[in-house]
This record gives C-alpha cells, sequence and structure tokens, in this order.
C-alpha cells in the first residue's frame, strides 16, 4: 500500500488516471522515471552555459578520473553504453574541442581519448554545480541509504533482461 493517499499523488504530480493503489509498482516507477528526468533537467540548466550535456560532463567526469588516456571500450564500460554510441559521442566531443583522439603509436590503430585543456577546465566548471546536492538533501541520511538499497535491488532484477 502507498504511505501517501492516491488522491495527494494525483493532486501533487498530476492526472494518472490508470492508477490505482493496487498498481503502486507501477506508480512508483512513473516516480523514478520523474524524479530522474528532473534531476537531469536541473542539472541541464546548470551546464547551459558550458554548452554540454550531462552526458558529456560525465565522460569528462570518467575521463578525468581514469588519469590517463582512456580507449572506448574503457569509456563504455564506465559509461554504461555501447561502444557504438559513445563513438559518436566522443567524435562531437573532438569536434567541440573538449577531447582529442591519440594514437599508442604513429602506425598503431589502438586509439585514446584525453582531456583537451578546454575539456579539464569545462569538467571543473561542472563540478561547481549544485542542484543535485541541493535536491538530495530533501532526503535525510537515512532515507537515501533506504533509496540506494531499493534502487540497488531494481538496477540488479532489471540487469537480468538486458
Amino acid at each position: 500500500m502507498l504511505s501517501v493517499p492516491v488522491k495527494d499523488l494525483y493532486e501533487r504530480f498530476g492526472s494518472m488516471k490508470e492508477i490505482t493503489e493496487k498498481d503502486n509498482r507501477l506508480y512508483a516507477r512513473l516516480l523514478i522515471n520523474r524524479a530522474r528526468d528532473m534531476l537531469l533537467n536541473a542539472r541541464q540548466k546548470e551546464l547551459a552555459p558550458y554548452q554540454i550535456s550531462s552526458r558529456q560532463a560525465y565522460i569528462l567526469h570518467i575521463l578525468y578520473n581514469i588519469g590517463h588516456k582512456a580507449t572506448l571500450v574503457e569509456l563504455a564500460r564506465q559509461n554504461e553504453r555501447e561502444v557504438n554510441t559513445l563513438s559518436v559521442q566522443m567524435t562531437r566531443m573532438e569536434k567541440d574541442g573538449l577531447v582529442k583522439k591519440v594514437r599508442e603509436t604513429p602506425k598503431s590503430t589502438l586509439l585514446r581519448f584525453e582531456l583537451t585543456e578546454k575539456g579539464l577546465e569545462t569538467y571543473k566548471n561542472s563540478r561547481k554545480m549544485k542542484s543535485d546536492k541541493t535536491i538530495m538533501s530533501a532526503l535525510s541520511d537515512d532515507e537515501c541509504d533506504e533509496l540506494v538499497k531499493s534502487l540497488t535491488k531494481i538496477i540488479e532484477k532489471a540487469e537480468k533482461y538486458q
């Protein structure tokens, strides 16, 4: 059972007439999606002055934390994206001057990516953002721990369908 009356949820989050108390798992999924979208939108507004997406900010974060040149496979694994999808993103980021491709040796086919000065500056600016911390401060430490546990269970179950 939902601990908040369904009527209050309808009023707060808009009309979703197909959802009843018996559909609380569906409603939970919709709330997760809504929270995710709202967090991403807030983050995107903060990143707009730097003309990067939240996905690009995350790639810059990964490159910075790896501390060395990273291959597409390494980046895809940490970014949880397919290599071909990430390849398109990295090409765009290279054109924007955020990253550069580097060959291991002049004749090597192995390409690695590293941050440019512009990419490093953009990464540092993106770390100053406050929306995530401010929004997540709505939860106590215990509530945040419970949320992490619950979402981890959902992710583990969902991974079986990937």
